[in-house]
């Protein structure tokens, strides 16, 4: 089945380029396309079990076994929730683009190819075919920036392309360098290379090596300076793809190579990865402060969120890591609900900044059910009781407050700031008076609302039953962080050993129970 999944993301590409010229026409079939991968990732639910931490479902065939190079693709508990977050994100990106698309074929195969990308990264189980999927979608995603952007789109995707090819040769040169030193005969496989116990001196340069090339990804500070210029010049549908599912590879690459592959290296390092955090997350708080262009500001607060992940996988606690997964695809959802919603009010009202928006949710003459999604999404990235965002953030703050004490302060004030910047935005955008000379707006069409009514559900019933996005990923990452050192607090004279845990880490399931 996750041949066939790949097979139909790259047939889709390569059919809808030789297809009709109508652009309805083209839409429906990218639409048809994009719900056969859905069902086709979801599908993979109904073998998997959740408690069994070894990748399922494998395929492994040689394809240049000279070189130590397989196709293998297996399916776990890290991999499957962002398979199906980016499957629904492609659908969704389809669905969101405008009816009368320019150069429709073009678009959508670009969208299926960087889809196919993100599909072969996550179901590697072959480093150097990681790295493949890793770099596949890097020219399409720089092609949907440059021709469909905003009127700055070509130096945000120059930017683009730089930081993410520098990204990509990082990769590759950890890659090789890992397969070299640590596998005898020469080998890129997983599970071969997890089970090399390389020695500390070896572990530390090849592990910055994956560090900063997903830093560069997620992205984190200082690596992040495409990343508002690419966000905010992108069509609302390129960022949502963008954004909520494949800059999702830099912390899947963090959580899969950098804890699983360097576990020693990784404990060393991992004072300074929550110091990071924690500068991240308020870095990107106090930028999204500062906006007016609702794009820009989705843009800063999605660099905010990226920290607190950081932190999760610094504190590597299993209560952390078990949440990590779960804030990935949580981030995603909201922050594709984000970008249609600011997509949907720049179509109806051609603006989206926020000091010229006002009466949005005026219920006559308004975009009252664009405005009170808006409020749900915004509720939701702040972290209220009772959607997706609260689980997320509350147990990783849980998992790592005992090991980064400081470093979690810092990300819950800038998980506080988000609600001060979305209470400002709601505030001067959704309520007030409407300019009776300006505020003739059209309807918003079933097409323009659909996307969002699917994301505003999903985060909603995710947050209400969080075991349910939860339990694919608790065996997988109890795995991993079994092989990480226990959190230790040596600085703190208590008579311990250096062995013993620091605190008691329960099962997520016990927790949530």
């Amino acid at each position: 089945m996750m041949l066939v999944l790949l097979i139909t993301a790259i047939l889709g590409a390569s059919l809808l380029s030789l297809g009709s010229q109508d652009s309805a026409q083209i839409r429906r079939w990218a639409i048809a396309a994009a719900s056969a991968i859905l069902v086709l990732s979801g599908s993979l639910l109904m073998g998997f079990d959740p408690a069994v931490a070894e990748p399922q479902q494998a395929i492994d065939w040689g394809w240049l076994p000279s070189l130590g190079i397989h196709f293998s693709l297996g399916l776990d508990g890290l991999s499957l929730p962002l398979l199906l977050l980016s499957s629904l994100l492609t659908l969704l990106a389809i669905a969101s683009s405008p009816t009368d698309q320019t150069r429709p074929r073009l678009c959508y195969s670009l969208i299926f190819l960087a889809a196919a990308g993100m599909a072969i990264a996550l179901l590697s189980r072959d480093l150097l075919l990681f790295v493949l999927g890793y770099e596949l979608e890097l020219i399409p995603m720089y092609l949907l920036i440059s021709i469909w952007g905003g009127e700055q789109r070509g130096p945000a995707a120059t930017r683009f392309l730089i930081f993410t090819a520098i990204s990509g040769i990082l990769l590759l040169l950890g890659a090789i360098a890992t397969a070299v030193l640590s596998s005898q005969p020469f080998s890129f496989a997983f599970d071969q290379l997890q089970t090399i116990e390389l020695p500390l001196a070896l572990q530390l340069p090849l592990l910055l090596l994956f560090v900063a090339a997903f830093a560069i990804k997620l992205p984190l500070v200082p690596f992040h300076s495409w990343q508002p210029a690419a966000y905010g010049q992108a069509s609302p549908a390129i960022a949502m793809l963008l954004g909520g599912a494949i800059a999702k590879l830099g912390g899947y690459g963090l959580f899969r190579f950098g804890c699983s592959f360097f576990p020693e290296a990784w404990s060393l390092i991992a004072p300074s990865l929550a110091v990071l955090a924690a500068v991240t997350a308020l870095y990107g708080s106090l930028n999204a402060l500062r906006q007016t262009d609702l794009q820009r500001l989705v843009a800063f607060s999605s660099i905010g969120h990226m920290g607190t992940l950081l932190l999760a996988l610094a504190a590597g606690t299993p209560l952390a890591l078990q949440r990590a997964i779960a804030q990935m695809v949580a981030h995603g959802l909201i922050l594709a609900l984000l970008f249609q919603l600011v997509g949907t009010i720049e179509r109806v009202t051609g603006r989206r900044d926020r000091d010229q928006l006002s009466g949005l949710l005026n219920p006559i003459r308004g975009l009252p059910l664009t405005a009170g999604l808006l409020l749900l999404a915004a509720m939701a990235s702040a972290g209220i009781p009772g959607l997706v965002g609260f689980v997320a953030e509350f147990l990783i703050f849980q998992g790592s407050f005992a090991i980064f004490p400081w470093a979690t302060v810092g990300c819950i004030a800038a998980s506080g700031l988000t609600a001060v910047y979305f209470v400002s935005l709601i505030n001067r955008a959704c309520f007030g008076k409407l300019d009776n000379q300006e505020a003739r707006w059209r309807p918003v069409t079933v097409s323009e609302r659909w996307p969002a009514v699917v994301l505003a559900l999903t985060v909603m019933a995710l947050g209400l039953a969080p075991q349910g996005l939860v339990r694919w990923s608790e065996s997988s990452s109890l795995a991993i962080a079994a092989h990480l050192p226990q959190p230790l607090q040596s600085t703190i004279a208590e008579g311990r050993s250096r062995s013993t845990p620091v605190f008691p880490t329960p099962s997520l399931s016990a927790v949530l129970q």
